[in-house]
């Protein structure tokens, strides 16, 4: 079995806990690949038998699995390229909160169950989001947690109207509207006022932010659904879409941004029977801390 293992270079903690991982599949004869640019990292580039590739996408494509070491950004970067090649992936939480990783710390060497089979996937869905440009011209983007559509530098609130499968639906005088994912519903739609949603459910929840109406409340759509978006910004200031954080592009009064249900979906390996709600319990407590 070959397992891809990326590592949040930034941390420490999580280079020491990669470096741990690296020896422990390569000595229950499973080979590792990982990125060139990690090997900055001197634990890393000191074991023996790991092989480095230049790009994420050479590393999904010739992987069985995937381990990510670090937070829930980790996770979230590298889920792309896992959902884009049909790919298994278990996160180590070496971060704060950690909503999507399985694994702690010290408890990597349960690792090993990947290697005979002994753990179970879910799939979690993904957003597809479209921007069509009023050329023709069309910008893809996947989500793992949200799509955000806001407004720029300056403080001025954009008017924003949505459309469900092409019939207006309503209109938010706001900061902004955000799409998640149910596993984004535990991170920006969470801040935001939104409901928490059981990951594994299919559906998209809208968000309004700071919205100037005290109706405005957050709405779920169901997983078929197709939504449209576009934006007004008041004396033609600029607003933003911004795809998982990650993302930013400038969007005028004249594009239309769609949200609908991707055909590809992120497969995350479970190795414990754990509760969602009393998970999620915990890990709020640990965040008031």
């Amino acid at each position: 079995m070959k397992i891809a293992l990326i590592v949040n270079t930034d941390k420490p903690k999580a280079v020491n806990c990669a470096a741990e991982i690296a020896e422990l599949f390569i000595n229950n004869n499973a080979g590792v690949i990982t990125l060139e640019k990690f090997f900055g990292c001197t634990q890393l580039s000191k074991i023996k038998d790991i092989k480095a590739v230049d790009t994420y996408n050479d590393m999904f494509k010739s992987c069985d699995a995937a381990v990510t070491v670090g937070g829930d950004g980790t996770i979230i970067h590298s889920a792309k390229y896992a959902a884009k090649y049909d790919k298994e992936m278990i996160g180590v939480n070496v971060g704060r909160l950690g909503f999507a990783a399985e694994v702690e710390p010290d408890n990597v060497k349960d690792l090993l169950r990947l290697l005979n089979g002994d753990y179970s996937v879910n799939k979690r869905m993904l957003l597809d989001v479209n921007i069509t440009h009023d050329d023709g011209s069309i910008e893809n983007f996947l989500a793992v947690n949200d799509a955000t559509v806001a407004r720029g530098s300056l403080s001025r609130i954009i008017d924003v109207s949505v459309s469900l499968d092409n019939s207006p639906i309503s209109e938010y005088h706001a900061d902004g509207i955000l799409y998640s994912t149910p596993t984004g519903s535990t991170a920006y739609a969470l801040s935001a006022g939104g409901p928490v949603i059981y990951p594994e459910m299919e559906c998209i929840l809208l968000t309004p932010i700071c919205p100037h109406s005290l109706i405005s409340r957050s709405v779920v759509f169901d997983g078929k659904s197709v939504l449209n978006t576009t934006v007004k910004m008041r004396d033609n200031t600029p607003a933003v879409l911004s795809v998982d954080g990650e993302i930013n592009v400038e969007i005028k009064s004249t594009d239309t941004i769609t949200i609908k249900k991707s055909k590809k979906s992120l497969k995350l390996i479970k190795l414990y029977d754990r509760n969602f709600y009393q998970l999620l319990n915990e890990k709020l407590k640990e965040r008031k801390s």
